[in-house]
């Protein structure tokens, strides 16, 4: 089937086409731990060994005919024009809670010096140390009172993480408002490139989410369940206002879908996203974190009159849902650390349950999770299994780390 748009995404398992990453940058370095809280992290991975694990899971997709395009050269090929490039660093600086217009003017000097589009992206994505601008002088009082503080700009170390700050539905995006202001900051990337880079401005991509919203939603919680429905989590991370905005321009924008499926999860950083604890893997099979099936509760959005959303909230078990939404006979739930309490909770926490799916029944994994790994290829699935000890230190597994642009349909 010839797609001509460069968005095109159906399906969380339709054979993967064009997938975004971004291979993890200096941005790393500059996690201490001090500040590892502030910059949503609970260690520190070891850059050089994260970056041959990042290549691996590269290779693994390009050797199964997926083409890769990374973030950062997508972001660097947007800024065609020198006031595009200014634009963007002026627009990056008024985002980086800087104290101060004389640091601010220092920084945009810095930034405007690197000539290559490349090695500029890749510095803001990286943050500004304060021991690589000159001293300031005479400082006012806000520099004083952050004069311990050794960043002028955050790094953005989350960056490898590439499914949440947009998430492709359709042939849509929707370009998120973040939880974090550490993170807020990555969408602007999304900004960039789909406004200005030669390959998505002249395909009038629909936005369903806008970055300058006042709620937040990351697309950790954005699934594309089928060409009618979509399912979005409840979570640390998205707020359900923020559903009931993405549901209505969905259906306002025509893209297809007739339902979305709202899961209510716990609110903590453990299942800091839906797709943390449940991603789908094949036609009626799921894998899930069974400590979220006590308490989930799923609501069914559809399109009301005049434009109203009608919620009612849906009945029966998770299984019976699922299998009614995407209308198969039969619902499987393959469950992290294989049901057993202790493995479950260990493999969860290093992503068991997040996989990403490059056609159906086809997914990678990290090597790690061996219990929820058994339990996948007993239920058939085949699995790409990749190293991760260092990756999964940032909290996120193979689905986080992946952006599908093009997937092919699904049979009718």
């Amino acid at each position: 089937m010839e797609m001509t748009h460069p968005i095109h995404v159906f399906s969380e398992i339709g054979k993967l086409k064009t997938v975004m990453l971004h291979r993890p940058g200096k941005e790393l370095e500059n996690l201490v731990p001090d500040y590892l809280e502030r910059l949503l992290f609970d260690d520190i991975p070891y850059l050089e060994q994260a970056q041959i694990e990042h290549d691996n899971f590269a290779q693994v997709l390009r050797d199964n005919d997926v083409e890769v395009v990374y973030l950062e050269d997508l972001a660097a090929e947007s800024l065609t024009s020198q006031e595009l490039r200014e634009q963007f660093v002026d627009e990056y600086l008024n985002e980086a809670s800087i104290k101060g217009s004389r640091r601010k003017e220092q920084l945009r000097q810095l930034l405007l010096s690197i000539k290559d589009n490349k090695e500029l992206i890749e510095k803001t994505m990286a943050g500004v140390q304060k021991a690589e601008l000159p001293e300031l002088g005479a400082k006012n009082l806000s520099d004083m009172v952050d004069s311990d503080y050794p960043f002028a700009i955050d790094p953005m170390p989350n960056l490898y993480f590439t499914r949440d700050p947009f998430a492709t539905m359709g042939n849509g995006v929707s370009l998120n408002h973040m939880y974090s202001v550490t993170r807020n900051r990555e969408t602007l990337y999304g900004k960039y490139i789909f406004m200005y880079h030669p390959r998505f401005k002249d395909a009038d991509v629909p936005m369903t989410y806008d970055r300058s919203e006042t709620t937040r939603i990351e697309g950790g919680d954005e699934l594309v369940l089928s060409k009618d429905v979509m399912a979005v989590g409840i979570s640390q991370r998205t707020d359900a206002a923020s559903i009931e905005k993405l549901a209505k321009n969905i259906f306002a924008k025509k893209l297809g879908f007739k339902k979305v499926l709202a899961f209510s999860i716990a609110n903590n950083r453990k299942f800091m996203h839906l797709d943390t604890v449940f991603t789908m893997v094949d036609y009626d099979k799921f894998s899930i974190h069974p400590e979220i099936e006590g308490d989930l509760t799923v609501y069914s959005i559809t399109e009301g009159d005049n434009g109203k959303l009608t919620i009612t909230a849906e009945k029966g078990a998770l299984e019976e849902i699922l299998a009614n939404n995407l209308n198969v006979e039969k619902v499987t739930l393959i469950r992290c650390g294989g049901g057993n309490i202790t493995a479950a909770a260990r493999e969860q926490w290093n992503d068991g349950s997040n996989t990403l799916a490059i056609a159906p029944g086809e997914v990678v994994v990290y090597d790690r999770n061996t219990v929820t790994n058994k339990k996948l290829e007993e239920a058939g699935i085949k699995l790409h299994v990749i190293p991760g000890s260092e990756l999964v230190r940032g909290r996120g597994g193979p689905r986080c780390m992946s952006m599908p642009l093009v997937r092919e349909d699904l049979p009718k």
